[in-house]
């Protein structure tokens, strides 16, 4: 019965947790697919076909706008690649569409704090900007060189489909009008319910996991293991001991962000919050996807740029945020334990479970159903002019 219980709490707190979080994963996922709608990436490549500051920084911004799950966006990442786009502008790319998007700003601030907003989005960049330089340091032409020829065998890794599809409005008129057209309001919903599919895993894995760090790991044991109390030590390792955290979770995208809220309670450092968040990229199945795409010494070189930069952004932001008094001296997030009651949480999700609804009737009222058999397919199946493609439907 003691482990009924157990497993019970950490269903429960589990479930909780995704019911706070659920209407800022609505919110994010309709802004993000309203932006996604008249943004072509057809354009993109052609803007990254170096590694100067203005390809990263064009990188960076296009990224944002392109929300992806990890699995899509490493996969959107490599299509650039394949296209002409420079090896460190398409890891900028990368990254921004995964750790600079508006649901995980939303998701951040509504269950940590704008203060972890304002440090994912002030360490992003800096991140972005370390890549770049270690990719210009280490990764040699003739890695690149490799990696190119492995990237053009077009092996299929995850949610390859989804990263090739442009739902995209076509056409020059302005964006309020193409946005507000019908083949506006479809694409929104398309993307909208297309990103829901692809992070759905993901999240639910990253809800059970801090449901059951929650309900099973004493606060003691981690303020232990993160040095809580010694406050040097905490800065010294939290950035470098939070991406390894990331990397055997095997979650990515906003699913971190609840396992992230548990760590802080636990005593992680504020940098080491920052750089777990900034570790979706090198979870293990996805340096599995790196290996099939470029290549094990490309990958190699790709996973410890990104561990590097990522534990180097946390140890900046936390030296910016210090300072200037805004590292939260809370560590008591409610996250997952204050249960399911009638309050402004329960009515905003209300409301915008209603508009999902209506995203999703559009969704297959437009015939779009048939895009989510699509998704892991190889890109080659939804490239403009294939049969069922989005661009020919």
């Amino acid at each position: 019965m003691s482990v009924v219980s157990a497993v019970g709490r950490a269903l429960a707190m589990a479930g909780a947790m995704g019911w706070q979080i659920l209407w800022p994963l609505v919110l994010g996922f309709t802004l993000s697919g309203v932006i996604q709608a008249v943004v072509r990436k057809e354009r993109v490549t052609r803007l990254l076909a170096d590694d100067s500051p203005k390809s990263i920084a064009t990188a960076t911004l296009f990224g944002a706008a392109s929300s992806s799950c990890s699995y899509a966006a490493v996969a959107l990442a490599r299509a650039l690649f394949r296209k002409g786009a420079h090896f460190a502008a398409a890891m900028a790319f990368e990254i921004a569409s995964t750790n600079l998007v508006l649901e995980l700003g939303l998701v951040l601030w509504f269950v940590m704090g704008w203060q972890f907003t304002a440090a994912e989005f002030v360490g992003g960049p800096i991140m972005i900007a370390l890549v770049a330089l270690g990719f210009r340091l280490w990764m040699r032409e003739r890695i690149v060189d490799a990696a190119r020829r492995q990237a053009d065998q077009g092996l299929a890794g995850s949610m390859e489909g989804h990263a090739a599809m442009d739902m995209s409005v076509q056409g020059d008129a302005g964006f309020w009008a193409r946005l507000l057209s019908k083949q506006g309001v479809t694409a929104v919903s398309r993307y909208f319910v297309m990103d829901w599919a692809a992070v759905l895993r993901d999240i639910v894995l990253g809800l059970l996991i801090a449901g059951a760090f929650a309900a099973w790991v004493p606060r003691s044991w981690l303020q232990a293991a993160f040095f809580a109390h010694d406050p040097v030590a905490a800065f010294v390792l939290g950035p470098l001991i939070g991406p390894l955290l990331a990397v055997i979770s095997f979650v990515c995208s906003v699913g971190n962000v609840p396992l992230a809220a548990v760590l802080w309670n636990g005593g992680i450092s504020f940098g080491g919050v920052v750089s777990f968040l900034f570790a979706d990229l090198i979870i293990i199945p996805i340096i599995l996807i790196y290996r099939k795409y470029y290549g094990w010494k490309a990958t190699i070189r790709i996973s410890l740029i990104f561990y590097a930069a990522m534990a180097i952004a946390g140890y900046v932001v936390e030296l910016i945020f210090g300072p200037l008094g805004l590292v939260p001296s809370s560590r008591d997030l409610s996250i997952g334990e204050t249960g399911i009651s009638w309050n402004y949480t329960t009515w905003l999700n209300i409301a915008f479970l209603a508009l999902a609804g209506l995203l999703l009737l559009v969704f297959f009222r437009t015939g779009s159903g048939s895009m989510l058999r699509m998704m892991g397919g190889s890109p080659e199946s939804t490239e403009p002019g294939s049969s069922g493609s989005p661009a020919h439907s």
